[in-house]
C-alpha cells in the first residue's frame, strides 16, 4: 500500500471521528435543549395543584439526598473509571464501570420505587399539572439513565472481548460524558424541583 494512499485512508478515519465526536456534542444540545423546555414546564406548572398536594407534602428531602448521593457518587466513580482507561488498567476499569452501573441502577430504582408510591395514593401524572409536570421531567430524566445503563452494559461487554481499542475508547468517553451530563441534570432537578418544592 502506497503513503499517499495510507495517508488518504488516514485522513478518512479522523474526518470519521470528528464527525462521530461532533454528532455527540450535536446529541448533548439537543437534549439540554429538550431539558430545558421541561423545566420551564414544571415552572409553569408546580402551582398548579387544583387542590392536591403539593411538592412539600409529597417529597421526602432525606429520600431524595439519598439518590443524589448515588448519582454523584457514581459520577465520581465513573471518573475514575476513564482514569483507568487512559492508564490502560482493563481490570480497574471494568471493576469502576460495574460498580457506576451498580449505583446508576440503585437510583433508578428509588425513583420508581417514588413513582411506584406516588401512584398507589393516587398522585399520579394526571392528578394535576405540577404531578403532569414534575413526572415528565424527572421521568426523562430516569429514561436518560436507563440508556446510560445499557450503554454501560454494552460497554463491558466490548471492553471483555476487544480491550481498550481506539473505538473503545472514544465510546467510554462519550459515554462518561454523558454519565456526567445527566448528574448535572439531576443536580438542577434536585434543587429546582425537591429543595425548593418543599421550601
Amino acid at each position: 500500500m502506497s503513503s499517499t494512499t495510507e495517508t488518504i485512508m488516514h485522513m478518512n478515519e479522523r474526518a470519521g471521528r470528528e464527525k462521530t465526536l461532533f454528532g455527540f456534542w450535536l446529541y448533548i444540545m439537543t437534549d439540554c435543549v429538550l431539558f430545558a423546555s421541561l423545566f420551564a414546564t414544571y415552572a409553569v406548572l408546580h402551582k398548579s395543584t387544583y387542590g392536591g398536594p403539593d411538592a412539600a407534602e409529597l417529597f421526602s428531602p432525606s429520600f431524595v439526598l439519598t439518590e443524589t448521593l448515588l448519582l454523584l457518587t457514581s459520577s465520581f466513580i465513573c471518573g475514575l473509571a476513564m482514569l483507568a482507561v487512559h492508564q490502560r488498567r482493563k481490570t480497574m476499569a471494568m471493576a469502576l464501570f460495574f460498580v457506576t452501573f451498580l449505583l446508576g441502577a440503585a437510583f433508578l430504582g428509588m425513583e420508581f420505587s417514588e413513582f411506584s408510591h406516588l401512584v398507589s395514593e393516587g398522585n399520579s401524572w394526571a392528578r394535576s399539572g405540577f404531578l403532569s409536570g414534575f413526572f415528565t421531567l424527572v421521568g426523562t430524566h430516569g429514561l436518560h439513565i436507563s440508556v446510560g445503563l445499557l450503554w454501560i452494559a454494552a460497554m463491558l461487554v466490548k471492553l471483555a472481548k476487544r480491550g481498550f481499542t481506539e473505538a473503545n475508547v472514544r465510546r467510554l468517553t462519550m459515554l462518561s460524558l454523558f454519565w456526567h451530563f445527566l448528574d448535572v441534570v439531576w443536580i438542577f432537578i434536585f434543587t429546582i424541583v425537591y429543595m425548593m418544592g418543599v421550601m
